[in-house]
């Protein structure tokens, strides 16, 4: 008499592979890059035509080739520890200079970069962009830079919203006289 093999049963498998895939599901975290934090512009259907146009004496101009080569204003600048005093004094000069910008609600930093443009520095231009902004607010609110960007990261604090306030100069309307206006352009298709 020939004895039978036993049978698996398996009826249950896919129960227990199911099981297991909700469970891997569950408890696998992903990694969440944060990425730039810029603040987008509106769409341009949402702006309307007359708004559009810039003076020329408006916009400070900052771009960068394929090679990394600095131009800034149409002149070439191979060492960029004046760039940010540059962006400050062009902000700010309210008028004073007929070749600058009339006002900081006007002023607009212009950064155009190239496909080509390495990322370090593009990065590097932007701190410094970003960086002459911060500065002109902290020194407004009487803070140091490293200070005005804790207080601007909590805003809950009373202190901290009024100092802020004080530092972008935000009127009584809720507009802000001293606006971040740094345009970054879409890239040229240059370089590489």
């Amino acid at each position: 008499m020939a004895r039978s093999t036993p049978d698996i049963p398996n009826a249950s498998m896919a129960d227990i592979a199911f099981l297991l895939l909700t469970f891997f599901l569950v408890t696998t975290t992903i990694a969440n890059d944060r990425g730039l934090s810029i603040q987008l512009p509106p769409p341009p259907e949402a702006i309307p035509p007359e708004d559009i146009k810039v003076q020329e004496r408006n916009m400070f101009k900052i771009q960068i080739n394929s090679s990394d080569a600095l131009l800034v204003e149409g002149e070439p600048m191979s060492d960029v520890s004046g760039l940010k005093d540059m962006i400050k004094k062009f902000i700010t000069n309210n008028g004073v200079d007929p070749a600058s910008s009339d006002s900081p609600e006007d002023a607009i930093v212009s950064f155009k970069t190239d496909r080509g443009t390495s990322h370090k520095r593009f990065i590097e231009i932007l701190d410094i962009c970003q960086g002459a902004y911060y500065d002109i607010y902290a020194e407004r609110a009487g803070v140091t830079n490293a200070r005005w960007r804790e207080l601007s990261s909590d805003l809950s604090v009373p202190e901290n919203q009024v100092l802020y306030d004080k530092g972008r100069d935000r009127r009584p309307d809720g507009t802000v006289g001293i606006p971040m206006k740094l345009s970054i352009a879409e890239p040229t298709k240059v370089g590489n």
